[in-house]
């Protein structure tokens, strides 16, 4: 059952200040921008200051998204003053990257999220891992302020519904996300166009690359488990850098009786980190594997960020994965 308290709280710190920073995880994806996007607009609705400042760019499948030049990057950013932080979508405070050290006041954090991995790091939290994404906590924003919607906030609140609900595919879509899609379209969107700019945009050349990638292919227990590796050296020698993981990561899901998926990814930096995403077609918690290496997520989709050696990590996690299957 939603928190309808937490809920009011968000909204009453809302209405108290007047100018916001906001913020997501690193490496953002269509929700986490979804949710952003349709937070300033609110924000801007109701006639207040905000900026969104991420550790990260943009990926380029979302650059259609109009007003995403609202968006600026932490590097780029050197003073900025303001009421409030916003994070959304975001377990910890420390996955924005460095974006939260710019809230050097100390001024309070509004934390609206879904993840049941979320630590309440906020002064105001407001944690539902029983909705679909943050974009649909947003839309619940909007609709208790009593804030009405346009084209611009319905496209952005669409594509972070969709993205994180594989398209309405998850067990994590439920009959009110469908009745807030529903109200949604009442804006002209064209979930086909939609659709095709954010998954169906892959050049000839990271075609290629995804077929090199899935031909690594290994599995573990009779197939119910599947990982791939994408070492540093691969991505070195590509002229065009493109996130592959999520087409990689969907892909592999589909295949007959896999139960967990896993794909590790070598950091491309000097810090030899690794980060592996974990996706569940069975009853098997990925997020209480991704929190045992200090990640999180839900529990069909998880994630985390490590330090060691591409091999070393591999090999702990799905041994870590083996025992979730016993």
């Amino acid at each position: 059952m939603m928190n309808k308290i937490n809920l009011k709280k968000i909204t009453a710190a809302i209405k108290k200040y007047n100018s916001f920073l906001i913020t997501t995880h690193t490496n953002p994806e269509g929700d986490a921008l979804g949710s952003q996007l349709s937070f300033y607009r609110l924000l801007r609705k109701l006639n207040k200051r905000a900026f969104i400042v991420n550790q990260d760019p943009i990926p380029r499948e979302y650059s259609f998204l109009c007003a995403s030049a609202h968006i600026k990057q932490y590097a780029t950013v050197k003073n900025i003053s303001f009421d409030c932080m916003v994070v959304l979508d975001c377990s910890d405070l420390n996955r924005t990257g460095q974006v939260h050290t710019l809230n050097t006041d100390d001024r309070p954090v509004i934390n609206i999220d879904h993840h049941i991995s979320n630590n309440q790091f906020g002064d105001f939290n407001w944690v539902e891992p029983g909705l679909s994404s943050a974009s649909e906590m947003v839309y619940l924003i909007y609709k208790n302020m009593g804030v009405p919607f346009d084209k611009e906030s319905a496209l952005f609140l669409y594509v972070g519904i969709m993205t994180d609900t594989g398209s309405f595919r998850y067990s994590n879509t439920s009959a009110f996300t469908h009745k807030a899609i529903s109200e949604l379209m009442h804006f002209s969107l064209d979930p086909r166009v939609i659709y095709k700019r954010i998954y169906e945009n892959l050049s000839f050349t990271d075609s290629k690359f995804l077929i090199k990638i899935l031909n690594g292919m290994q599995r573990e227990k009779d197939g119910e488990v599947i990982w791939v590796e994408i070492p540093a050296r691969l991505l070195r020698d590509r002229k065009v850098f493109f996130d592959l993981s999520e087409h990689i990561l969907n892909f592999i899901r589909s295949i007959k009786d896999v139960k967990v998926v896993a794909l590790f990814k070598e950091n491309l930096g000097g810090k030899r980190e690794i980060r592996f995403n974990l996706r569940s077609n069975s009853k098997v918690d990925v997020n209480k594997v991704a929190r045992s290496f200090g990640g999180g997520g839900h529990k069909a989709a998880a994630g985390c960020t490590v330090r060691g050696k591409l091999t070393d990590i591999r090999k702990k996690v799905i041994s870590a994965i083996l025992k979730s299957l016993s």
